[in-house]
């Protein structure tokens, strides 16, 4: 058995079509051995994902054709605690006390990447210890300014934090708060800190054989791309988060593993009014 989250585009589906069409993929899963564990429904974007304990691809697709005829158009293996880091939960939720029903979670999220600037030269001028110390530095600004802004922490990448957010305005958001504080930081360390951030959105099953595959590679190429103390999004984000005054310098760039040119914006956080 192996765990298989698949991708459905379903517009004009509703809420309560997909939730219906769940139960029935409950109903008649054990005569197949798969096990269906939960699902995710953006109604805006049209696109349901579920999540399922299988035999292998073609033996889920088999319960779904069965069960309400919604063939998914793409699936893709997953570890579930990938499932967990990115979505935050691999069952069906309970309602909260007091609801009859559970608020959908539409599936979609904000990836975001900081990286410490020269951080092989910083350890190369100031030593281990001294550096690790100021790594420690980074990642207590930056978890913080996470759980401000609802983030959670998928992975530290050594000089740098990945992160997700269910919100791409709480995700840009924090990506200011985090250059915020590194500019109040410095104002009173000797040894300052500079951080290159970037960020995308995306759906958990989208033109990639792994989970947010092309949203995280972007993001961590934004970041990559970035300058010291700059932010960098992609067009997604630009168009999600909505119109603000201090996304600027709108580019076409190369970037590695992206065929095309990619349109990459800067966040001009300096302008910005979070506090």
């Amino acid at each position: 058995m192996a765990i298989f989250m698949d991708r459905h585009d379903l517009a004009g589906i509703t809420a309560a079509d997909i939730a219906e069409a769940h139960r029935k993929d409950l109903d008649i899963q054990d005569r197949y051995g798969v096990k269906f564990l939960t699902y995710w429904f953006d109604e805006r974007r049209g696109t349901a994902f579920c999540l399922m304990d299988a035999p292998d691809m073609e033996t889920a697709q088999c319960v779904h054709r069965e069960a309400h005829g919604f063939i998914a158009a793409e699936v893709v293996e997953v570890a579930l605690s990938a499932v967990e880091a990115f979505l935050g939960r691999i069952h069906d939720p309970e309602p909260a006390s007091g609801q009859s029903a559970v608020e959908m979670d539409a599936g979609h999220r904000a990836i975001l990447f900081t990286d410490i600037v020269g951080s092989t030269e910083m350890t190369s001028r100031l030593g281990d210890r001294m550096a690790t110390e100021l790594v420690r530095a980074h990642d207590a600004v930056v978890r913080r300014c996470l759980a401000r802004s609802s983030g959670r922490e998928v992975k530290h990448t050594g000089d740098g934090i990945m992160a997700m957010f269910v919100s791409t305005t709480a995700a840009v958001d924090c990506a200011i708060a985090i250059q915020q504080e590194f500019k109040r930081y410095n104002q009173d360390n000797l040894e300052p800190l500079h951080i290159r951030i970037g960020l995308d959105c995306g759906e958990p099953v989208e033109d990639s054989n792994d989970l947010f595959g092309s949203t995280v590679q972007l993001a961590a190429r934004l970041c990559a791309s970035a300058s010291a103390d700059q932010i960098l999004v992609s067009e997604s984000i630009f168009r999600e988060y909505g119109t603000a005054d201090f996304f600027a310098h709108a580019t076409h760039r190369r970037l590695k593993g992206f065929l095309k040119p990619v349109l990459v914006l800067q966040c001009d956080w300096c302008k910005a009014a979070i506090q």
